[in-house]
């Protein structure tokens, strides 16, 4: 069983920036605070599957 990889995603435009290899222990969506190349600025990305 390989670890399967999830997007984080914009809350502003929606554009997955970002991929992550997913952690099986944990069990909420991730949100952090990266930059955003079409916003041209830092928002929020959450967890997309």
């Amino acid at each position: 069983m390989g670890l399967r990889k999830v997007a984080l995603a914009c809350e502003v435009c929606g554009s997955r920036n970002y991929t992550i290899t997913e952690n099986p222990n944990r069990t909420e969506r991730l949100e952090v605070k990266k930059f955003c190349k079409h916003c041209g600025k830092h928002t929020l990305h959450k967890e997309t599957r």
